[in-house]
């Protein structure tokens, strides 16, 4: 008992002597909601009663001394004089209100009093103004003046109308006689002499036929008048057609045409009518139906002339009884139980919407409505302020994160793709449309087996992990893009929230192409080092005591056996030779030589190059495309010059290899080489129609990869080393088709810039000698030369 004394009254504890004041706002409310029932209903009343005071007035035709109309009168008055009644308790009632000072009572009598006199002003002036103008309206419509001037117009029409039917009548039947007289007087009319007749006689008319036909039972023309066309012709019904045989003179009015027309059948002849036409003003014919029209209304208004004003006013009087009774009883209504705190409340909600959440309402004291509304208003702002600052926060960093987010993703080179938990991608980093060559929104929205199905068996593996795995898989695969086979190395792991749900999957990826070949091509290094290292020094002794086994040996020994150790001993020197050959490969690839730059003409090399290898083509036609004026280049003359032999060489080659696996039809070997021009460098382009490149491209530039039984896979290892050398790049694709629908087969194109960076002991001078060096790289082309163009210059699938 002590906590609900604690508490204030009406928060939970019910104080002596309030179980009589609870039931008593129940009461008032049921008492509140009958009388707003009664209301409408008394509001409903009205239009019944006007409708039937309408109904006895009008359909029934009930006199004034009709036991009916009185009721129904009675019935008004009695309603009237109710809703007035009830009406002026109310406003009475607001205001004593007022006068004792009451919260709300001003402005309930004031809405009341705007709703009222909105709907009672304009209700009075329109009653006055409309009975006048529908009377003074009556009395010029009702005039004599109005009825001499409707019955004079609907005269002068019919007497038009009758003119020109009585003035056609006698022009077609003067027109008849004139063709039936000259018919009985010639033996014989033709058509011909029938029409001239027919103008004749329509030019002999005062009043003209702008029209005139002579037709058969058929309604066929056998003669036409002056100004008679066929597009003008209206065959006429049949109906009027045997009106004619019986000697009528059928008229026919054609409203839509604005003419008259009149067929008589002509006596003298057989089987003939005549049909004229006459123009009548259109808008003449159209008054006369409108005066008709009119006269009929008039005469219908002026019977019931009384009676349209009687009714009038009373459904007029009922219906603006009602408006202004439903007025009032809505002023009332809207207007009950408001006061100033709406007013405190509309000014807050104001504010609050302009965004000053640090606006608040006096509350009130007490549990009404009001004050109820107050506190909760006041509760709701500081909740919207609370609210709406954490949000700003919230959004801040959340618009930092993402912005650092996309930063990040932005600008790092690995591939990043977010999934979402059913696998969909949500995202792609620049870095990863890049390296999928895809374009920016591809694949967003779709699963990862059909945005990037080489990545679907890396997703498979982590959901099969389950809840045991590490949430992270990583694998190393190779993807197709671009005509390039890729080599990525490819991370997948689950992305998990605060709760440990899980929200997605992070993959990212790099490509490690570049770092594998890198990774290769030093150990291959390494390796051939070591093996000409090894090889090379016992390969001198073999061939020498070879040699000189076969010098001194032989002479001791039978004709036979000394030819046999002959052609024994030149197989072991022939053998050592070519282990010669690879070692010297081997010891170029492992060791090039610094280039000896100087000022050549590529133009002049490049046409070098061609003559020597245009016979090593097997056959092939080569088409050289080279201009007319020098290109200077700092260049290793010897080194391009090897590097361009070997392409060709490989082109003639890949030739090779597509007749032995079978000729296209239609197909003309041919390898092109061309060669462009730009400010920063020089482009050289060697493609041929051979068998092509194979799709893993990417090894195509490793050592000792090669399909062809006597290649040792080093040549394009060393023409891309000689190339990068030099600053430039070497690329290898696909060449474009030499005719439309022919054999594509490889393209070599070869970029070297003008001006290349010096690197270790630099550049000599073009104009200072050059030394021992010089002499060297002599002694040592010609060998250089020989391997590459031999078997050193090994393609890998088409020998490119």
């Amino acid at each position: 008992m002590s906590v609900q004394n604690a508490q204030p009254a009406g928060r939970g504890t019910i104080p002596a002597g309030m179980g009589d004041e609870d039931a008593r706002p129940r009461e008032r409310g049921r008492w509140l909601r009958a009388r707003r029932l009664a209301a409408l209903g008394l509001v409903g009343l009205g239009p019944v009663l006007a409708i039937v005071t309408f109904l006895v007035l009008g359909p029934f035709g009930q006199g004034a001394d009709s036991t009916a109309l009185r009721l129904v009168f009675l019935a008004d008055a009695a309603y009237f004089l109710i809703l007035a009644s009830l009406v002026g308790i109310q406003l009475m009632r607001m205001v004593a209100a007022r006068r004792a000072r009451s919260a709300g009572a001003q402005l309930h009598l004031r809405l009341t009093g705007i709703f009222a006199g909105v709907a009672l002003g304009p209700t009075i002036l329109v009653a006055v103004f409309a009975g006048l103008t529908l009377n003074a309206g009556l009395e010029g419509w009702f005039s004599e003046r109005v009825r001499q001037v409707v019955g004079a117009s609907l005269a002068a029409a019919e007497a038009y109308q009758e003119e020109h039917r009585r003035d056609l009548t006698q022009d077609a039947e003067a027109l008849a006689g004139f063709l039936n007289l000259r018919r009985q007087a010639a033996a014989f009319l033709s058509d011909g002499d029938l029409r001239e007749l027919l103008t004749q006689g329509q030019a002999a008319i005062q009043r003209g036929l702008r029209e005139a036909y002579v037709v058969d039972a058929a309604g066929d023309i056998r003669a036409r008048g002056e100004r008679s066309y066929l597009f003008d012709y209206e065959q006429p019904p049949a109906a009027d057609m045997a009106r004619a045989d019986t000697g009528e003179t059928v008229l026919i009015e054609d409203w839509d045409n604005n003419e008259f027309r009149a067929l008589i059948r002509l006596d003298a002849f057989a089987d003939r009518y005549l049909y004229v036409s006459r123009a009548v003003d259109g808008d003449l014919l159209s008054l006369l139906d409108d005066t008709r029209q009119t006269v009929g209304l008039y005469q219908q208004l002026e019977a019931t002339r009384g009676r349209v004003l009687f009714e009038f006013g009373l459904v007029y009087m009922g219906f603006a009884l009602i408006l202004v009774m439903a007025a009032v009883w809505l002023g009332l209504w809207l207007a009950e139980g408001l006061s100033r705190p709406i007013g405190r409340l509309a000014q807050a909600a104001e504010a609050v919407g302009a965004g000053d959440l640090d606006h608040r309402m006096p509350e009130a004291p007490g549990e009404d409505e009001v004050a109820v509304m107050s506190r909760a208003f006041n509760r709701m702002t500081r909740q919207l302020k609370r609210q709406r600052l954490a949000l700003i926060e919230n959004t801040r960093e959340i618009e930092e994160r993402g912005r650092l987010f996309d930063s990040v993703l932005g600008s790092v080179t690995s591939g990043v793709i977010g999934l979402d938990p059913d696998g969909r991608v949500d995202f792609l980093n620049p870095a990863g449309q890049r390296l999928l060559d895809m374009s920016a929104g591809a694949g967003i929205g779709k699963p990862l087996p059909e945005a990037v199905p080489e990545f679907e068996p890396l997703l498979a593996r982590l959901r099969a992990s389950g809840p045991m795995g590490t949430g992270a898989v990583q694998d190393e695969m190779q993807i197709a893009r671009a005509g390039r086979l890729e080599r990525l190395l490819v991370r997948l792991a689950e992305r998990r929230g605060a709760a440990g749900g899980l929200e997605g999957y992070v993959l990212a990826f790099d490509d490690v192409t570049e770092l594998v070949s890198a990774q290769r091509m030093a150990a291959w290094g390494d390796v051939a080092r070591r093996i000409a290292h090894e090889i090379k020094n016992p390969l001198t002794p073999i061939q020498l005591s070879a040699e000189r086994i076969r010098r001194k040996a032989a002479r001791n020994l039978p004709p036979d056996e000394a030819e046999a150790l002959t052609q024994l001993t030149d197989v072991i020197i022939r053998q050592t030779g070519d282990l010669r050959r690879i070692v010297d490969e081997f010891s170029r690839f492992a060791r090039m030589p610094e280039p000896d730059r100087r000022e050549h003409d590529i133009v002049k090399l490049l046409r070098d190059a061609t003559l020597l290898q245009e016979e090593a083509l097997h056959g092939a036609r080569l088409v050289v495309d080279l201009p007319e004026a020098p290109e200077l280049l700092e260049i290793d003359a010897t080194m391009i010059g090897q590097a361009v032999t070997n392409l060709l060489k490989n082109a003639g080659e890949a030739i090779e290899s597509l007749r032995e696996k079978g000729e296209p039809a239609g197909w003309h070997p041919e390898v092109r080489l061309g060669f462009e021009t730009a400010p920063e460098g020089v482009r050289i382009l060697i493609a041929d129609n051979g068998i092509g490149l194979p799709p893993d491209r990417a090894r195509l530039f490793e050592p000792y990869v090669t399909t062809r039984a006597k290649g040792t896979g080093l040549g394009l290892s060393i023409v891309r080393k000689i190339i990068e050398e030099h600053g430039g790049a070497l690329t290898l694709g696909d060449a474009p088709a030499f005719a439309p629908g022919a054999h594509q087969g490889a393209l070599a194109e070869i970029r070297l810039p003008r001006a290349v960076a010096r690197r270790g002991r630099g550049l000599r001078d073009p104009a200072a000698p050059s030394g021992n060096s010089n002499s060297h790289r002599g002694a040592d082309a010609a060998p250089s030369a020989q391997t590459q163009t031999s078997g050193a210059s090994d393609p890998p699938a088409e020998a490119t």
